[in-house]
C-alpha cells in the first residue's frame, strides 16, 4: 500500500481519545473490579499501579513507537524495522493477530451482556438491591443460548459497521465523542455510590491495603491485568501507532493514556465497591460483579431507571473503543498484506470472530461441558490470549527493542528526530524494556502456564 494513501489520526486529541478508547473499555468496568475484588482489594490495586508504571507503560511506549516507525500493520511492521534476514520477528505480529481474534471471541460476548442490560434496565427487569435476584437475572441471560448468540452478533454488527469507515472517519470520530461522556457518567455514579450507607467499608477495601494479602499470585495477576488493560502484546498499540502523526509525542501521549485509564479504573472501583458492601454483595463474585452491583446503586436513587439505562448504554459504548482497536489488528493485516480492501477485510474479520465466538457465547449452556484443560471455551480463549499470547508477545517486543533495535534508534524515534529533549526519559524506558519488563512478563507467562 502506498504510504501516502494510508489512513491516520487527524489531531493530537484524536490520537489521545482513540488510544484511550483502546485501553478503556470493559476491562475497567468489568475485569478490573472483578479481579480487584477477588484478590483482596487495596493490596492488589497497589501492585497493579506499580506494574502499570514499571512494565505496562514502557512496553506501551515502545510498541507504539515501532508502529509509527514502520507505518504498517502488526506483521509488516517487523519486516520493516527488523534487520534484514531476521524474518522471524514478524511472528510477534502473527501472535497479535491470533490474540486479537481470541479476545474478540469472548470479549464480544461480555459486551453482549452489557447491550442486553440496556434493554433490561429500560424494562425495569434489573431494578433490585437483592443479590439473589440480581444473580438470577444474570444467570438466566448467560444460560440462554439464543440470547447469548443474538447479543454477541449485535455487538459485532455495531463495531463492524464503524471499522469499515476507517481510522479518521470511524475509530477517531466515534471515540472522540464517546469517551468524555463515559467519564461524566462515572463521576455521577461515584457521587451516588459514596452516599450509600456503609459506603466507607467499600472505600476501605479499595484504598487501605492489607500487605499480608499481597501474595506471589496477586503480584502476577496484577502484572497480567496491567498488560491486558493497556492493550499491549496484541498488536493494537503497534497498529494504532502506525496511524500516529510524525510530530506526536509518544511518551507523553502514552503517559496521558495510562493515567486516564487508571482514573477510569479507580472511578469504576469507587462506584462499585461501596455498593458491594452497602447491599451485602460478595466482592469476589467475579465476572458477574458489575452486573449485580450497578443496578443496585441506581435502584436506590431517584430516577434510577433512567440513570441505569444511560450507564449501560455508555458502558456498551466503552466496549466499542476496545473492540475497534482489536478489530483493527486483523483488518489492517488483511487489507494491507493481502489487498482485500477495507470493507472486505472488515467483513471477513467479523465473520471469523462470529464463528469463533459461538462456543464462547455458549459456554454457560450448550458448550459448558466441552472442556479443554478443565476450561470451557470462554475461559480457554481468555487463558490462551491473556496468559500465553499477550505475555509471550510482550517478551518478544522487549527483547527486540532492547537487544536488536537498540537505544540510538529508539532515542531518534521517541525524540522525533531530535525535536524533543527527552534523552533521560528514553534511557529509563530503554532500561525497563531491556531488563525489568521481560523478566516480569516472563514470570506472568510461567505463572499463567502453572509452571511458577
Amino acid at each position: 500500500m502506498n504510504q501516502s494513501s494510508r489512513d491516520g489520526f487527524t489531531s493530537s486529541f484524536g490520537v489521545l481519545v482513540a488510544t484511550l478508547g483502546s485501553a478503556v473499555g470493559l476491562g475497567n468496568i468489568w475485569k478490573f473490579p472483578s479481579l480487584t475484588g477477588a484478590n483482596g482489594g487495596a493490596g492488589f490495586l497497589l501492585v497493579y499501579l506499580l506494574a502499570t508504571l514499571l512494565v505496562g507503560l514502557p512496553v506501551m511506549i515502545v510498541e507504539t513507537m515501532l508502529g509509527r516507525a514502520a507505518r504498517a500493520n502488526a506483521v509488516s511492521a517487523f519486516e520493516r524495522v527488523a534487520p534484514r534476514r531476521q524474518w522471524w520477528w514478524k511472528s510477534i505480529g502473527w501472535m497479535g493477530f491470533a490474540a486479537a481474534l481470541l479476545i474478540l471471541a469472548f470479549y464480544s460476548e461480555v459486551a453482549g451482556w452489557v447491550y442486553a442490560y440496556v434493554f433490561k434496565a429500560m424494562a425495569g427487569q434489573i431494578a433490585t438491591t437483592d443479590p439473589q435476584i440480581a444473580g438470577a437475572v444474570f444467570a438466566e441471560l448467560v444460560a440462554n443460548p439464543l440470547s447469548a448468540l443474538f447479543w454477541q452478533w449485535v455487538v459485532l454488527a455495531v463495531t463492524g459497521s464503524i471499522i469499515m469507515f476507517g481510522v479518521a472517519k470511524g475509530i477517531e470520530a466515534v471515540t472522540r465523542k464517546l469517551m468524555p461522556l463515559l467519564f461524566i457518567l462515572l463521576l455521577v455514579l461515584c457521587a451516588r455510590s459514596l452516599t450509600l450507607p456503609g459506603a466507607s467499608a467499600g472505600l476501605q477495601f479499595l484504598f487501605s491495603p492489607d500487605l499480608a494479602k499481597i501474595t506471589p499470585a496477586v503480584l502476577l495477576t496484577a502484572l497480567g491485568l496491567a498488560f491486558f488493560k493497556l492493550s499491549i502484546g496484541m498488536g493494537c498499540m503497534l497498529t494504532y501507532g502506525s496511524y500516529f502523526r510524525d510530530n506526536q509525542n509518544i511518551p507523553v501521549t502514552a503517559t496521558r493514556v495510562m493515567f486516564a485509564d487508571l482514573s477510569v479504573s479507580l472511578l469504576a472501583g469507587i462506584a462499585i465497591f461501596p455498593a458491594v458492601f452497602a447491599f451485602g454483595f460478595e466482592p469476589a463474585a467475579g465476572p458477574s460483579l458489575v452486573f449485580m452491583t450497578i443496578p443496585a446503586v441506581f435502584t436506590a436513587m431517584p430516577g434510577g431507571t433512567l440513570f441505569m439505562t444511560l450507564f449501560f448504554i455508555l458502558t456498551a459504548i466503552a466496549s466499542v473503543g476496545a473492540m475497534l482497536s482489536l478489530l483493527e489488528v486483523p483488518v489492517a493485516i488483511l487489507s494491507e498484506r493481502y489487498g482485500l480492501g477495507r470493507k472486505r477485510a472488515s467483513l471477513t474479520t467479523i465473520g471469523v470472530v462470529a464463528v469463533l465466538g459461538v462456543p464462547a457465547a455458549l459456554s454457560a449452556s450448550l458448550t459448558s461441558e466441552a472442556k479443554v484443560f478443565a476450561m470451557n471455551p470462554f475461559d480457554l480463549f481468555d487463558f490462551l490470549s491473556s496468559n500465553v499470547l499477550l505475555p509471550l508477545g510482550g517478551i518478544l517486543i522487549c527483547l527486540f527493542v532492547g537487544w536488536v533495535y537498540g537505544l540510538p534508534e529508539m532515542a531518534r524515534q521517541l525524540s522525533n528526530d531530535g525535536a524533543l529533549r527527552n534523552r533521560r526519559l528514553v534511557s529509563v524506558v530503554f532500561f525497563l524494556v531491556r531488563f525489568v519488563a521481560p523478566l516480569s512478563i516472563a514470570a506472568v507467562l510461567l505463572h499463567g502456564l502453572k509452571l511458577f
